[in-house]
């Protein structure tokens, strides 16, 4: 199998030299043997042939997903005995830093925090392999087969390029093509003619703060949201913008990246099929206006900016843009970050969390870093009724300090709504 690499994943991607890994931890109360967990992970391969996947360059530079038949590399799993509730915290932070062999693959590891009666387990894949929806998809098949190796998960079918995407009649319109050429154009005569400072910040120590709110909370903050007709997502991008406004003062930029799922956009990519490709949009909040009204007005800002959003639009258009990936790459790492994070909402997790021989207890929400530009990252997810925060970000972006005081303004505005 041969796949060349769309612009979204070359730009994860990079050189293949520096860490860009996703994690997703989760802890698990009861026991199961090595031998079950490395049969699960053999079976996902063999459901998933991007899991088994090397990135090769060709002549002309370009890197294609390479999954070479009968050279299949296990996913490995790296084993540490745990000693606490927080070993996972620290295994994390570690994996952030070490890099894949992408020339080599598996582009997927596991890290097994290993206890008597509980244990965590963290599974790190290059982000240029998948998204939040990828992962989630990937942890629940990975669960069934820890419990029972004998079930079926099916067989994925691999998205091979924009064509098992993009329907047919959209990808040929010459309408169609010639505005994702016209806009890739000019995106690209645009990158290169901003001047850019080659002063790349110093990115210092990469830090994270987990937390949960109390599952009462969690149902209060749900039922406020209902009774102003606001979503959870909205009211939490409302308040994550005002715990950084107080925190942050003069240095608050009032923007926030909010990424959407590709997979309500494109119904070619399917919930199980491997895929890292996310839609975006930025949100602001509107300081003259008090919380409620201020969240209401955002929403309709998001619901229109939801409206406009073109899967299909924006895949073309980012196609047509190979030939600046470099460029904007540069921009990213160089130039002046003008949002204040990243802020993922990946709402309810739909897995179960009772099987035959373990209880799920918990899925910590997922983390991510890379090396393209402002680190700064909130997570949030619920499982089990109780939302769950992943905080992360490098001392060179914000200080410790202030990401603690962020953190505890957090709290304390859900807590006063």
């Amino acid at each position: 199998m041969r796949r060349k690499l769309l612009f979204a994943e070359r730009m994860l991607h990079g050189n293949g030299e520096l860490p860009f890994n996703a994690l997703i931890p989760i802890k698990i109360k009861g026991t199961f043997p090595d031998s079950a967990l490395q049969h699960a992970l053999k079976k996902l391969q063999e459901k998933h042939p991007l899991l088994n996947a090397a990135v090769e360059n060709d002549p002309q530079g370009m890197p294609w997903f390479v999954v070479e038949e009968g050279a299949v590399s296990m996913i490995p799993v790296r084993i540490k005995e745990r000693t606490g509730d927080q070993d996972w915290e620290q295994e994390s932070m570690q994996e952030w830093s070490r890099a894949f062999d992408t020339r080599k693959g598996p582009l997927m590891r596991v890290v097994w925090v290993k206890g008597a009666e509980v244990s965590e387990l963290i599974l790190v894949i290059h982000h240029c392999l998948c998204d939040g929806g990828s992962a989630m998809a990937i942890l629940a098949e990975l669960l069934l087969l820890l419990d029972d190796g004998t079930v079926n998960i099916g067989k994925e079918e691999p998205i091979m390029g924009i064509a098992d995407i993009i329907p047919a009649k959209i990808l040929k319109s010459r309408r169609k093509i010639i505005k994702a050429k016209l806009i890739g154009g000019v995106a690209t005569f645009a990158l290169w003619i901003v001047p850019l400072k080659k002063h790349l910040v110093e990115r210092k120590k990469d830090y994270m703060i987990h937390w949960k709110l109390e599952k009462e909370l969690s149902d209060r903050l749900i039922l406020k949201c209902k009774s102003e007709k606001v979503t959870v997502n909205t009211v939490l991008c409302a308040v994550v913008l005002q715990a950084f406004q107080e925190v942050r003062k003069a240095g608050f930029h009032n923007k926030i990246s909010c990424p959407v799922d590709i997979r309500r956009f494109a119904p070619g990519i399917k919930r199980d099929h491997i895929f890292a490709f996310g839609l975006m949009f930025v949100v602001s909040a509107d300081q003259h206006l008090d919380f409620f009204d201020n969240a209401r007005k955002m929403q309709e800002d998001i619901d229109r900016k939801t409206a406009k959003l073109d899967a299909y639009e924006t895949i073309m258009m980012m196609e047509e843009s190979h030939a600046s990936l470099s460029r904007f790459t540069e921009f990213l790492k160089y130039g002046k970050s003008s949002n204040d994070c990243m802020f993922s909402n990946l709402g309810k997790i739909d897995i179960a969390h009772q099987y035959q021989n373990f209880e799920l207890e918990t899925i910590f929400s997922p983390s991510v870093i890379g090396p393209l530009g402002n680190t700064t990252t909130l997570v949030t997810s619920t499982y089990r009724g109780q939302m769950d925060f992943t905080f992360v970000a490098s001392e060179g972006f914000i200080p410790y300090t202030e990401a603690l005081a962020i953190q505890h303004k957090l709290i304390e505005i859900i807590n006063k709504l």
